[in-house]
């Protein structure tokens, strides 16, 4: 029984593992296509990784946004333009499963434009809705 119970148990741990992984690489797939979206100047493109809700938070230099039309109109103002967007790079520093619907990322971003740079770091709340995983909070600063 002891063995039956040892062999559930790792079965268990593992298939949570397996699934961790795939989520965890779904995630990092989720930030790749919003980086690619982004340096081919399509900020609609970069927002579908965004929860499309009135809840999401977006907290930026200017303090805390909500909604994803506002945020995005937001984007759209501080970007209006390829050159202005720029090549992003991002640098994933942890992912974190907090539950197995959601996910802590911290990472950093850089933006090389012609004349200038911009860098910082951001924190996400990244969550699995009807099976699609969708930045639900972004701290960027």
């Amino acid at each position: 029984m002891k063995k039956i119970l040892v062999i559930a148990l790792f079965l268990a741990s593992f298939s949570a593992f397996a699934q961790n992984a795939k989520d965890k690489q779904a995630i990092l797939n989720l930030l790749e296509k919003q980086r690619a979206d982004w340096n081919k100047g399509d900020v609609e493109a970069f927002m579908q990784g965004y929860e499309k809700s009135d809840s999401l938070l977006f907290v930026g230099k200017n303090g805390p946004t909500y909604g994803w039309q506002k945020t995005l109109d937001n984007y759209k103002k501080g970007y209006p333009d390829k050159s202005a967007m720029g090549f992003l790079v991002f640098g994933i520093k942890k992912v974190d499963f907090l539950k197995p619907d959601l996910v802590f990322v911290l990472g950093s971003w850089n933006v090389k434009r012609e004349k200038d740079e911009l860098k910082g770091y951001f924190t996400l709340l990244i969550k699995k809705i009807k099976g699609e995983w969708k930045v639900v909070a972004d701290h960027s600063s």
